[in-house]
């Protein structure tokens, strides 16, 4: 169908689409809390991803000691940690890349700028990185009949997420996952909840190699072809959404599909300020 910019549309209706992310979990340095916080939003932010080819939104999430022990994984241990420990992990940055755009922005432009960041001093010694992946869209569920797009999630205002990543069991993919949690578990999960967009990741092809050639230790894995990670968007308070989602993740695993490496939720920042500095440890 031809694109029709006078008629109102969908989530399906308008031609910018995600087709990728990158997520970056890290912790600062005791002692250096503030001092990241303010490089990161006031520099890196902007210079290390906001100002590439392509990259059309952004948003950072914080994880407070409260919001940390309120995590969750798999208790037998199996398969690989997201974070380790479970506890590690105090900001995520999370960004879009335009659908079909992916080695124009990471490849062309994002890794050779963070070797020049570097090169000029402009990076930050004192963090850890817990977590950071490249990952591809897989889809989008949405509680409501006329959603924000996923496309516009990072901009919208929501007051929390929760990042939850799973791994298939067997040899599904997922992919595959994902069709028998749309099926099966979503639909139930998002119906009158304050859950707005369940949208849905797999790492991107190639990320093990390329991790080799960072300017930095990245942390964990990035996980097979069977890892699905889940972006949950929401208004309230995300420590509300708890109890629903591990029910959630209970019965995924309950029913043979999944296990949960982890689950965490996260209050978006307030940009410009330090809120939230003193309370991640």
């Amino acid at each position: 169908m031809a694109y029709q910019p006078l008629e109102v549309g969908g989530v399906d209706d308008y031609p910018v689409k995600v087709g990728s992310m990158l997520l970056t979990l890290v912790d600062p340095h005791r002692g250096f809390e503030r001092a990241y916080n303010r490089w990161y939003e006031r520099d890196h932010y902007y210079g290390g991803c906001m100002v590439g080819p392509h990259l059309f939104a952004g948003s950072r999430w914080v994880a407070t000691r409260e919001l940390k022990d309120l995590r969750w994984a798999a208790e037998d241990g199996a398969g690989p940690a997201v974070a380790e420990p479970g506890d590690a992990g105090s900001y995520v940055g999370i960004y879009w890349v335009e659908k079909g755009k992916h080695k124009e922005h990471f490849d062309d432009w994002a890794r050779p700028q963070v070797a020049a960041l570097y090169g000029d001093g402009r990076g930050f010694a004192e963090r850890t990185h817990v977590h950071t992946v490249l990952f591809d869209h897989l889809g989008a569920s949405y509680r409501d009949d006329d959603p924000v797009p996923v496309d516009l999630a990072l901009d919208h205002g929501y007051d929390g997420i929760v990042a939850l990543w799973l791994d298939a069991r067997g040899d599904r993919t997922a992919a595959d996952l994902l069709a028998d949690l749309n099926r099966d578990h979503l639909p139930a999960l998002l119906k009158d909840s304050s859950i707005e967009i369940a949208s849905a990741w797999a790492p991107s092809p190639g990320e093990e190699e390329v991790r080799l050639k960072q300017p930095m230790p990245l942390g964990s894995l990035p996980g097979g072809a069977g890892r699905l990670v889940q972006l949950f968007f929401l208004h309230g308070d995300v420590r509300d959404a708890l109890p629903a989602l591990r029910a959630y993740s209970d019965a995924v695993a309950a029913a043979g599909l999944a296990d949960t490496r982890l689950a965490a939720p996260f209050f978006r920042t307030v940009v410009g300020t330090d809120t939230y500095v003193n309370e991640i440890w």
